[in-house]
């Protein structure tokens, strides 16, 4: 059977002709079933996660249905980020252009009045709901002809505090509107939202039926101790990669790691919730355009990244609980592409990354059970069984587990300075190792090879200062919803 094409899927000729321009000749799984709805004008609830391509599904039909003539804004698309909303606008401009459309990002951290100005002028407004309501107010323009809304990332939103402002903005379009509703997931507040905005909606599902990681990406967790952590992370960006996103707690900590990584040699730029737009949007093109290859973020800033090219995902500092590791991980293994997610954990975090691992249905090598003192932790030796010895009575049997260096012992070996055994093997500045490798190929490599374009060789290859463990799916069923 012959491969459906946008031209067959009603798309007009203009924006055929613009998207072979960009060498897009053949929809993507989300983009065949929602775009001839969309032409019909229908209402659209679309469960569709990050990189599927979803900005193509809504933004191709809308431009078509969309006149030259028409009163303006026609069309409104809201999305969580000031950065989503400039992808949108990057990703559709081209289209747009080629059916005689203006569009135009509206977003904080840049001069109202100009803004304004272009977005009164525009056919398709793409705007975060805060300045939207900023330019609502100074009566900049109204939402009175809006003949579509796009409610993009809805999850995200709604996590982000934006449902009151949602349910403003949707009560000024018009009642008759068209409305296309696209989230990662419609569990609780997001599928209550769906049904609120929505009127008689086509529901269309791609992915997994739960929100996940995804099974294009290798994940692995990696064993550190805080000394190493550093360490961990540079060995890791040694290897053959292409572009490399990371992940870390905190405004401070991304400028702190950026100085850094700067200090060992390797091209980075952070990007937070403190920076100017200006220096969001050049961080941003620097790592698009590969003129730096990592690019340290925090959640909140990270949202709505799309960037092709980013093999890797490294957590340096471990995601809090399995949406965010999902959403961050998210940014590698996009549009079919593979890539390789990292995770870097101290042992006073093993219980709770190995917990959102279960979670998720990955496999680990994360040892569970409370550390000893001198790793992080105190745990009482077991008492052994009494034993006679020479007649005299009963003697404890075996060493203590706890010693004034955090000395520990397992199978009857001692060590020093801190340094822990486990089956006869040691390790150096209290490491933890795992005993038994996952590996998939039985190389090994210095941080974990990789491939590029987002390829990766699968090994559980060992790090510097920490042993990779080689996440693959359990099959055991993921218990988030």
């Amino acid at each position: 059977m012959s491969k459906q094409s946008f031209a067959d899927l009603g798309v007009s000729n203009a924006v055929v002709g613009a998207l072979a321009a960009r060498r897009i000749v053949e929809p993507f799984a989300i983009q065949r079933e929602v775009i001839g709805d969309v032409l019909a004008g229908r209402d659209v609830l679309a469960r569709s996660p990050t990189g599927s391509g979803k900005t193509l599904a809504f933004g191709v039909p809308v431009i078509d249905r969309i006149s030259a003539q028409a009163r303006r804004p026609a069309a409104l698309v809201l999305a969580p980020t000031r950065e989503l909303a400039t992808q949108i606008v990057e990703e559709l401009h081209s289209l747009a252009h080629a059916r005689a459309l203006r569009i135009t990002a509206v977003y904080g951290g840049v001069g109202l009045l100009k803004q304004a100005q272009a977005a009164a002028r525009s056919h398709i407004v793409v705007a975060t709901p805060g300045r939207l309501e900023d330019q609502l107010a100074r009566g900049a323009f109204t939402l009175d002809n809006v003949r579509t809304l796009i409610i993009d990332e809805a999850d995200r939103m709604l996590d982000m505090g934006f449902r009151p402002a949602l349910d403003r903005i949707v009560a000024l379009c018009p009642a008759d509107r068209q409305t296309l509703f696209f989230s990662a997931t419609l569990d609780g507040e997001a599928g209550k939202a769906a049904r609120r905005y929505t009127t008689d909606a086509t529901f269309h599902e791609h992915g997994p039926a739960e929100r996940r990681a995804s099974d294009d990406v290798e994940h692995r967790f990696v064993q550190v101790t805080h000394e190493s952590r550093l360490d961990s992370l540079l060995e890791h960006l040694e290897a053959e990669r292409d572009l490399t996103l990371v992940f870390v707690r905190t405004k401070h900590g991304a400028d702190k790691l950026v100085k850094k990584l700067s200090g060992h040699g390797v091209a980075a730029v952070a990007m937070h919730g403190n920076k100017t737009q200006r220096q969001r949007e050049r961080a941003l093109a620097q790592f698009e355009s590969f003129e730096v290859d990592t690019l340290v973020a925090t959640d909140v800033a990270a949202r709505g990244i799309d960037v092709s090219g980013i093999s890797h995902v490294i957590n340096f500092d471990p995601p809090h609980d399995s949406e965010t590791y999902v959403h961050r991980v998210g940014r590698t293994g996009r549009a079919g592409a593979t890539g390789v997610g990292i995770t870097l954990v101290s042992t006073d975090q093993h219980r709770e990354v190995a917990q959102i691992a279960t979670e998720l249905g990955l496999e680990h090598g994360l040892p569970t059970g409370r550390p000893s003192v001198g790793a992080g932790g105190f745990k009482r030796a077991p008492k052994p069984l009494a034993q006679a010895h020479d007649g005299a009575g009963p003697q404890r049997a075996g060493r203590p587990t706890a010693g004034r260096h955090g000395q520990s012992a397992r199978n009857g070996q001692s060590t020093r300075n801190g340094q822990s055994t486990r089956n006869g093997q040691s390790t150096h500045g209290g490491q933890s190792t795992h005993s038994s490798q996952n590996n998939h190929s039985s190389q090994s490599g210095r941080g974990g090879q990789s491939g590029r374009s987002g390829q990766s060789g699968r090994g559980g290859q060992s790090g510097r200062n920490g042993q990779a463990t080689a996440g693959k799916r359990s099959g055991k069923p993921s218990r988030f919803r």
